[in-house]
């Protein structure tokens, strides 16, 4: 979801809900602790350097159960994080704290409720390393303990 498609289907709720994609619901009393652009500069295994920019927000909770945050106050920290942001119209990467580490997610708007949706890695030069399409995703452990994911022959390690 892009940063307007969050402002647009922010207004049409009274209640910011966050769902995970377990179908749990984030506490009711969550903070959006900070908000703003993250880019990530970096070589893929293609020796391509790449450039990605993201709006991300971390969701936390602590035991004030009493807090809630209203839509109003939401639309105040998108105001002050666009000095960071500018007027890009970038996609949304939410952070919440998992069971042992932080989750990255991206967020759908679904029958006024904002839902955290799963992010997946990918190979960036798919092309560079010749991995057949059908090939390309594998269940994890799905593979052969005796099967290299890269060969001498592939340029891909």
């Amino acid at each position: 979801m892009k940063l307007s498609e969050f402002k647009n289907s922010l207004e049409q709720v009274d209640v910011f809900t966050i769902q995970l994609p377990s179908g749990t619901s984030v506490p009711a009393h969550f903070h959006i602790t900070e908000m703003g652009l993250l880019t990530k500069n970096f070589i893929d295994c293609g020796n391509v350097i790449r450039e990605e920019k993201v709006v991300t927000f971390q969701v936390w909770f602590a035991a004030d159960v009493e807090h809630r945050l209203a839509p109003s106050k939401v639309f105040k920290i998108m105001e002050a994080s666009q000095k960071l942001i500018g007027d890009q119209d970038l996609e949304l990467e939410v952070e919440y704290q998992m069971e042992a580490t932080i989750g990255k997610f991206g967020l759908e708007f679904n029958n006024g409720v904002f839902n955290l949706t799963s992010k997946e890695t990918t190979c960036l030069a798919q092309d560079y390393c010749g991995i057949p399409p059908e090939k390309m995703k594998v269940p994890i452990g799905a593979w052969k303990a005796k099967t290299s994911c890269c060969t001498s022959e592939s340029n891909c390690c």
